[in-house]
């Protein structure tokens, strides 16, 4: 009786924290260059029942299930014309480089909205947060009279998954992502952004789902809750 008051409750939080996934995705809906993210749950323990020598029986129960981790989608979006000067939109797969000028950390991100950032006498092409757009070579892109002093660059990796998301639709990748590679075979578009890659269609399903996961595992603490208060009143 226990396990399915705390199998219920574990089950209230994890669809919670899927709504908190889904309520981002809804929030960036309009943000260029956004990527959806979705939460992958996984199953937590499972024990054998009438187990007493540690085999394997027909019966086993488990004790609920917890967001593992949390999935995006890099799939390329739709895109959208615009009439600034420094827009650009990433045709294909790929990432633009970034490097943060106060500890130059890199950082890659699909979201192409650049503008200009004056240090000293020269203008160099940032994002919006402010971090270096870097080219083919991995060098500062220097603007001058509206020339940029090299090609933006297009980095790729061999595996997306695991990609760490640091907010502002910027990414960081880690050991299993490999060594970034420079693309050729994408074309760069200027005076474009990418669309957000959130469907709404397919959150809204997600949230109902959720929603409806979360009453019955609530209805369940509750039930579970009576049935302990009535067994225990029985022994008074």
């Amino acid at each position: 009786m226990y396990t399915s008051f705390y199998t219920a409750a574990r089950g209230v939080i994890e669809q919670q924290r899927k709504m908190d996934v889904v309520a981002n995705n809804f929030a960036n809906v309009n943000n260029y260059g956004y990527k959806a993210k979705s939460a992958v749950f996984s199953d937590l323990m499972y024990y054998n029942l009438n187990n007493y020598k540690g085999e394997e029986t027909p019966l086993k129960a488990g004790t609920g299930v917890v967001v593992e981790r949390t999935d995006t989608d890099f799939h390329p979006s739709g895109f959208m014309t615009t009439t600034g000067a420094h827009d650009y939109t990433i045709n294909g797969k790929g990432f633009f480089m970034l490097r943060n000028p106060r500890n130059n950390e890199i950082t890659y991100t699909r979201n192409g909205h650049f503008t200009l950032s004056q240090r000293g006498n020269q203008f160099y092409l940032v994002n919006d947060n402010g971090n270096l757009v870097l080219d083919d070579n991995r060098n500062p892109i220097v603007v001058t009279d509206g020339e940029l002093s090299g090609q933006i660059g297009v980095y790729g990796f061999n595996i997306l998954d695991g990609m760490l998301s640091l907010g502002n639709n910027e990414f960081s990748p880690v050991e299993k992502n490999g060594a970034p590679f420079l693309r050729r075979d994408v074309q760069i578009i200027d005076h474009t952004l990418e669309a957000s890659g959130v469907n709404l269609a397919d959150e809204i399903t997600k949230m109902i789902e959720s929603q409806r996961a979360y009453t019955y595992s609530m209805r369940m603490v509750q039930t579970s809750d009576e049935i302990v208060n009535t067994i225990n009143s029985l022994r008074v």
